[in-house]
């Protein structure tokens, strides 16, 4: 049935499979002991990865203003301005309704909450026919539910408070975004002076595989992110929905999660659409434009915009968005693509068996 040499192949990746499925599998139960030492990692080098990940994205267009004959320096220095002016407007006009809001519906929250109790006693009378279990199990879902609805919009009112900080990474981030472009070329120098000549040809190579694999997938994903976002912010204005900003702002970023993150988005906003508005017509009628959004996105945008730059069977990138979903949350859901990528291109790269025909 097979020859030896995919034989060969088959029993290498299920070996590579299993040692990954192990070392995940550590990772999640030794994770209370080095977690605390991550978080505070993670503290001090926010700044510096969100600072990599604007240069990385902007160097691009830079490059571009430079090989039509712009001076290096004014090409920087117009989309450093240009992109910090336009970030700096935003927050200047979104961060006091974005604060306001979840401040509004942590206060309503009680409110709320009686309403989706009142929801939930029509739901069990519908479902009373049903075992004993099977309401067990409801009862545990919508506990769960609740909880981290609780928590989430704790953590939302503490992170937007905390004012101090975020004035830090604010002022922190331009600065070293600037540097990084200035000397992008210098950097990259001085990092190739740690790579063994001998090795230097592949790293290089493996470098710009990932950069051909990441670079048009993140640029691509942040646009059509933008796209959801604002759209979902348009059709929830028409709808009328209170805390539509925050209601698109998930929806934006949850859609930077495949396959899961449409319905992680959409969750939310069903539960406080409809608890806010105790219409089931207008929740429809949101339902209705998520549901044409994902179309749109997923038939026009993405194949056009993102393309298939990250060439991963699905089912690895579900097996990678369970794996981070369980280690980090949500941030490991978003970083998984990404990161199972770079694995791939340097497995690929590296560890590549010969298979004879």
């Amino acid at each position: 049935m097979f020859d030896d040499g995919k034989r060969i192949s088959i029993i290498y990746w299920l070996i590579i499979g299993v040692l990954f499925i192990l070392f995940a599998f550590l990772l999640i139960k030794t994770f209370p002991y080095y977690g605390k030492v991550f978080s505070f990692l993670w503290k001090l080098l926010t700044p510096f990865l969100i600072s990599c990940l604007i240069a990385y994205l902007l160097y691009p267009i830079i490059e571009k203003l430079s090989s039509y004959n712009i001076h290096r320096g004014i090409a920087i220095l117009l989309i450093y301005i240009l992109f910090f002016g336009g970030v700096g407007y935003l927050v200047y006009k979104l961060y006091p309704l974005i604060v306001h809001q979840i401040q509004d519906l942590a206060d309503h929250l009680p409110e709320m909450t009686k309403t989706y109790q009142t929801m939930i006693y029509s739901l069990y009378e519908y479902t009373a026919f049903m075992p004993e279990t099977v309401h067990d199990k409801m009862d545990e879902f919508f506990i769960n539910i609740e909880g981290s609805l609780d928590q989430l919009l704790t953590k939302l009112i503490g992170g937007f408070t905390k004012v101090f900080d975020m004035v830090i990474t604010i002022t922190v981030i331009p600065v070293l975004v600037f540097y990084f472009l200035k000397d992008y070329d210098k950097i990259k120098k001085f990092l190739k002076r740690f790579i063994p000549i001998k090795y230097e040809t592949r790293t290089t190579r493996i470098i710009h595989a990932i950069d051909d694999s990441l670079g048009d997938y993140i640029r691509g994903q942040f646009i059509v992110c933008f796209f959801v976002g604002l759209t979902a912010f348009i059709i929830f204005k028409i709808l009328n929905f209170d805390y539509s900003l925050i209601l698109a702002i998930i929806m934006g970023v949850m859609n930077i999660i495949p396959y899961f993150g449409p319905i992680i988005g959409a969750i939310p906003v069903v539960i406080i659409a409809f608890t806010t508005t105790n219409s089931v017509k207008l929740v429809l009628f949101a339902v209705i434009g998520i549901f044409i959004i994902q179309i749109i996105e997923g038939n026009l945008l993405s194949p056009y915009i993102v393309g298939r730059s990250v060439a991963i069977h699905p089912v690895a990138i579900i097996f990678a968005l369970l794996l981070g979903g369980q280690l980090f949350g949500v941030i490991g859901m978003i970083l998984a693509v990404p990161v199972l990528s770079i694995i791939k291109v340097i497995m690929k790269h590296i560890f590549t068996v010969p298979v004879r025909n």
